[in-house]
């Protein structure tokens, strides 16, 4: 009887740790930007006026908003 009990224990202790694992796993997807906060791709290519650069900056700001 105590052999059994002792692998019930292990097993439990296996299972714990393995929670554990899943448990961090999920805060670091949760944790996680849905985006960069970043200008790259925001402004068109050519000539980049202040124009242009206030624009990104609308946009990239409109979307962290959204977090």
């Amino acid at each position: 009887m105590e052999l059994k009990t002792k692998e019930v224990l292990k097993r439990l202790g296996d299972l714990e740790r393995e929670i554990e694992y899943i448990k961090r796993d999920l805060l670091h997807v949760v944790e996680q930007p849905r985006r960069k906060a970043s200008l790259f791709g925001c402004i068109p290519g050519g000539d980049v006026t202040e124009g242009a650069v206030e624009e990104a900056k609308k946009e990239l700001f409109r979307e962290l908003g959204d977090l």
